[in-house]
């Protein structure tokens, strides 16, 4: 019982740790880890970032300010009259409002930008996830073409062995020569070099592909191997011109390009914008509080001389009330009688800038031309990418049939050979050229194959279907 327990835990912990992944699956994991792609998520973050301040443009805003200072030094004391080293001290405080009323529509035009902007880093990161599927179709098929490749090696091996231990039993009862033995066991140890080139080239491209995954775990990390069959697709009946119309209504980096040339009509409008007048309202409300003593009047007065009759040279008096001093008003009597208020509207027009913002509006013109040509190069680039590519599944199509009736032609050439030779018709080195033949168009059908199943996925991938092997 102790065993069987043992024994199922193992294969429990190895089922955990192994990862067999189907096609989907690879380019699911590979789309959630790619470093490009999270970055590409953050692009679209931050270009929310930016719609947010182009929405806060429209609101007013708001600032409020305080301030407590001393002045210490020389002052006038109010109670004295004299000057002496004083330490006094004052709060202040204040708020303003400020809010745009016109401003050449530039605050619209930067909400419509961030809006286009936010769009084009999803239409990038949708072509950087088209890019990312692809790449990963081709290494998981070139994974398969390698297992297929490593799986004829060793088939081959197989019938190496086999013709040899026949071969062997053909010399010792005197049908063959023994020479005929050595070209059998070179060619069984170039069968067997073969195969440690196979299995490294398998090795390797799964590796590859498991560093599109980021999974550093190579030994537990598989596949699905599937027996693919040739698929046919209604995408080859079609004509290139038509696949291209189609692939320009959904391929993201042309979409991606239409929206980068409504960016820059955008920037010209909002370059244009700066030379329109500005017009601004706006508030404020200051207050401030005192700490020390005031003189006030005590309600009594006296007679003080402010100067002198010429002609009769009598003294000119005045009333002048009484001071004291007391302590400083209460903070809500200081709010009362401190308080200032201050509103209006401001009116800014450009008359003269050293050309900046003329010649802002000639660089965002010249960029709107350079987006323009930049746009149409890429979908001529395309155009020429889907010709090319359905012209390469068509010819590949075409050489994997011919590939197939070589096989068929050298299967029966070798088997011919095969028979000859253990008759004694032919020698080894006859017999070696003829399976060698063989071996190499089972190795030209097999590339010939996922030659054609890549190209064919290219295509239909341009004519936006989705990616799979089946």
């Amino acid at each position: 019982m102790r065993y069987i327990l043992t024994f199922c835990l193992f294969v429990v912990s190895n089922n955990a740790l192994s990862q067999t992944l189907t096609l989907e699956e690879c380019v699911e994991m590979a789309v959630e880890k790619n470093i490009s792609i999270k970055q590409s998520i953050l692009d679209i973050e931050n270009a929310a970032v930016d719609k947010s301040n182009a929405i806060g443009n429209f609101l007013p805003n708001f600032n409020a300010q305080s301030s407590h200072s001393w002045n210490v030094g020389l002052n006038q004391n109010i109670t004295t009259g004299l000057l002496e080293n004083l330490t006094t001290q004052f709060s202040s405080m204040g708020a303003s409002i400020g809010m745009d009323i016109y401003n050449g529509l530039q605050n619209f035009n930067r909400l419509h930008r961030a809006n286009l902007n936010i769009l084009a880093k999803r239409y990038q990161l949708d072509d950087m996830i088209d890019d990312t599927k692809l790449l990963v179709a081709n290494s998981y098929l070139q994974v398969l073409f390698n297992s297929e490749i490593l799986n004829s090696q060793k088939s081959q091996l197989i019938v190496a062995k086999e013709q040899l231990k026949r071969t062997s039993s053909l010399i010792e009862a005197g049908v063959l020569p023994s020479g005929d033995l050595y070209e059998l066991e070179a060619n069984l140890a170039s069968q067997e070099q073969s195969i440690v080139r196979a299995e490294n080239n398998f090795i390797l491209s799964k590796i590859n592909l498991a560093q599109l995954l980021q999974i550093s775990d190579y030994d537990n990390f598989n596949i699905v191997f599937e027996d693919l069959d040739i698929p046919f697709s209604q995408i080859l009946e079609e004509n290139p011109k038509s696949i291209f119309e189609k692939a320009l209504t959904l391929r993201n980096d042309i979409k991606l390009g239409a929206v980068n040339i409504d960016i820059a009509e955008k920037d010209i409008e909002l370059a244009k914008g700066t030379l329109q007048p500005t017009l601004r309202a706006f508030y404020s409300y200051s207050n401030r509080i005192g700490y020390s003593d005031r003189l006030v009047g005590t309600g009594d007065y006296y007679l003080a001389p402010i100067g002198t009759v010429l002609s009769s040279g009598e003294t000119v008096v005045r009333e002048v009330e009484n001071r004291t001093a007391a302590s400083p008003l209460s903070f809500s009597e200081q709010f009362q009688f401190n308080e200032g208020q201050n509103y209006g509207l401001s009116l800014n027009i450009p008359i003269f800038n050293g050309f900046v913002s003329k010649n802002s509006v000639k660089r965002a013109k010249i960029n709107l031309e350079r987006t323009k040509n930049s746009f149409e190069r890429q979908k001529f680039d395309l155009e020429s990418q889907i010709n090319q590519a359905f012209n390469d599944s068509r010819g590949a199509y075409k050489f994997y049939e011919a590939a197939q009736k070589t096989v068929k032609s050298r299967e029966i050439a070798f088997r011919n050979t095969q028979e000859s030779f253990q008759e004694g018709v032919i020698n080894s080195f006859d017999y070696v050229q003829a399976k060698q033949r063989y071996e190499q168009s089972l190795s030209d059908q097999i590339r010939a194959k996922f030659d054609y199943i890549f190209k064919l996925k290219v295509v239909e991938f341009y004519f936006g279907i989705p990616l799979s092997i089946e």
